[in-house]
């Protein structure tokens, strides 16, 4: 198998006994944004966490050694055309240099780690319209001078 083989199949399962990633998530007992992320193939899990993927989702134990794999992080560097992804790039877009002078103001030159990060998605009801609410949360990386 491949990682696209065990994604196209989560997806199945997913959809053919009506879970959510909340629900995956809770049965792993991780995150869902990082278990949603582990099962499209952009993180690698831990063996104790594939294991009880595979378990849970019923895969075939050959899924359990792709779900462990290393990933290979890249991704299409076209602008996205599915409207809730192109938003997110539109807002790096807009405010990415914005951040990068805030972030650098407050911590000094470096960056945010995407490795020693994690990631909330949650929602709050709003008469004007319900708001989604995203919490990136990032250890600061000081580049260093030698």
């Amino acid at each position: 198998m491949k990682k696209i083989d065990v994604t196209e199949a989560i997806f199945e399962i997913k959809k053919a006994k009506g879970l959510s990633w909340e629900t995956i998530a809770e049965a792993v007992g991780m995150s869902d944004v990082w278990v949603t992320s582990a099962c499209l193939g952009m993180n690698s899990c831990p063996e104790d966490v594939a294991d009880k993927l595979v378990s849970f989702l019923g895969l075939p134990a050959e899924a359990k050694s792709v779900l462990m794999e290393y990933p290979t992080k890249t991704w299409d560097q076209a602008i996205p055309q599915d409207p809730l992804v192109y938003r997110l790039y539109e807002i790096v877009g807009v405010y990415g240099d914005t951040l990068k002078e805030v972030i650098q103001e407050k911590f000094g030159d470096g960056i945010m780690s995407a490795i020693d990060f994690s990631m909330e998605v949650d929602k709050e009801e709003n008469p004007k319209g319900d708001r989604v609410i995203l919490t990136m949360n990032g250890k600061f990386l000081p580049y260093n001078a030698w």
